[in-house]
Formats: C-alpha cells, sequence, structure tokens
C-alpha cells in the first residue's frame, strides 16, 4: 500500500488560489494578517500566484469581479 503524503506548502497555495478565486483581494489580505501567514518570502509567492498571468488577464479578473459585485 502506497501512501501520498502532500507537502504542507502544497496544501497551504492550493488554499490561497481556492481563496484568491472566491474572496475579494482585501478580505484574502485580511484573512492573511489574522493567520500570520504574511512571514516569508512575499516576492516568490506574488511570482507564484501570478506566473501565468498578464496585465490584460488580470484585467478582465478585476471587470469580471467587480461586475458580478454589482
Amino acid at each position: 500500500m502506497t501512501i501520498k503524503v502532500i507537502n504542507e506548502q502544497q496544501i497551504l497555495q492550493e488554499a490561497m488560489e481556492v481563496l484568491m478565486t472566491h474572496l475579494e483581494p482585501s478580505k484574502v489580505l485580511k484573512f492573511w494578517s489574522a493567520c500570520k501567514l504574511g512571514e516569508g518570502d512575499y516576492l516568490k509567492l506574488k511570482d507564484k500566484l501570478f506566473e501565468k498571468e498578464t496585465v490584460a488577464s488580470l484585467y478582465e479578473k478585476i471587470e469580471a469581479y467587480q461586475n458580478y459585485q454589482s
């Protein structure tokens, strides 16, 4: 029998992606602050979170989110 052990960092990364998908950025930041998740290398995290994004794709997501909130 094989057991797959998931790296803690992978779990945190997946959780952050879920939060970023379902919450507005200010709420995610408040959550990180409350959980003291802001420790570590923000630049590496930022690069990983937005590695496949462009200005245009981020603009579309912001616009879609704002339209959804209206």
